[in-house]
């Protein structure tokens, strides 16, 4: 027998462990998501992505110095010479640098050598005089890669289609495991997640480029595996309480799901802030990323998507296995 404690007429405990109240405040959650949802929107339409080399083009310039440079002091003998916008980062050890150029100033810079019939050096080898000039010792050049504009438009919409070919996946997988009312709620979630995600690169202006896009592909997969948990046990708890509402039943589940959903997320959390304080520049807006939707995520699967099997009014009828025709008769003596 279960043991199950009800105060002022709810499960206060069931098999020996303490129930939480989740759905006395899912109005309060449902309110905040919205919220969030649409300040990333107005983000997102306002100030759009600030995409990076990966998808605008550009060109990308690999440097070594003799002793490691100071970020701030190179960043402004570039844009002394004209390169504006220049990105910089510590990439590999310290002493080497990649510098990243939009596709306007490389372009600019292309022409103007162009004008000038003495000019005889590339975009790269002027980049490593001037910073050879300001650092007053000799600093090596690695390699110059150019990405088109086309292959940048190319890798964005490819990474568009990606995104959407996995929520299209996702929906039709927790179809068929679950039952259609949980399809819509786990990509609700999703989409919840990535509008979030992207709204906080959109309102912070940070450089959205594939490491980034390569996370939020990650967040989805985390968050409907998180989901899907949830649902596992909501399933199960539908068909096993008896003489309780739809409230009552995810309150049980999520609260025996909680100390999994909360370590899982607070152990990967705890790799990422590894990553976000002592992995360079060059991971640092792949691991933040992460970090805003791991928290967002564990948020939508104990809030989001429960919320929405609730609003569309999930019952234990739409949970039970079908009854194949004929069964009756062939239980009958």
């Amino acid at each position: 027998m279960s043991e199950t404690k009800v105060e002022s007429g709810k499960i206060t405990e069931y098999m020996g462990k303490r129930v939480y109240d989740f759905m006395r405040w899912r109005k309060v959650a449902a309110a905040v998501s919205i919220a969030l949802v649409i300040g990333s929107i107005i983000a997102l339409s306002i100030n759009g992505l600030k995409l990076g080399l990966d998808f605008t083009g550009g060109t990308q310039i690999e440097v070594g110095y003799q002793q490691a440079p100071e970020l701030e002091k190179v960043r402004d003998q570039l844009e002394t010479a004209g390169f504006e916008g220049a990105s910089v980062v510590r990439f590999g050890s310290d002493n080497e640098l990649l510098i990243k150029l939009p596709p306007k100033v490389a372009a600019e810079q292309a022409q103007q050598n162009a004008r000038d019939e003495k000019a005889t050096q590339s975009v790269g080898d002027k980049v490593v005089a001037i910073l050879s000039q300001g650092s007053g010792s000799k600093v090596e050049l690695r390699r110059v890669e150019m990405v088109g504009p086309q292959v940048g438009e190319e890798l964005r919409d490819d990474g568009g289609l990606g995104m959407l070919f996995a929520l299209v996946v996702v929906m039709a997988y927790v179809a068929l495991r679950f039952q259609y009312k949980f399809a819509v709620g786990a990509v609700v979630a999703l989409i919840h997640d990535v509008i979030i995600t992207l709204g906080f690169f959109s309102f912070f202006r940070l450089d959205f480029d594939l490491t980034v896009l390569a996370a939020v592909l990650a967040v989805i997969g985390y968050s409907i595996n998180d989901t899907i948990v949830v649902y596992d046990r909501v399933r199960e708890n539908f068909r096993r309480v008896r003489k309780s509402d739809p409230e009552e039943i995810i309150n049980i589940s999520l609260s025996q799901t909680l100390g999994r959903t909360l370590m899982t997320s607070f152990t990967t959390l705890l790799v990422l802030w590894a990553l976000q304080f002592f992995g360079g520049e060059l991971i640092h807006n792949f691991s933040l990323a992460l970090i805003v939707g791991i928290v967002v995520g564990t948020y939508s699967s104990i809030y989001v998507a429960v919320n929405m099997i609730m609003l569309m009014r999930v019952t234990k009828e739409d949970l039970m296995p079908p009854v194949k025709e004929g069964a009756e008769q062939d239980e009958m003596p």
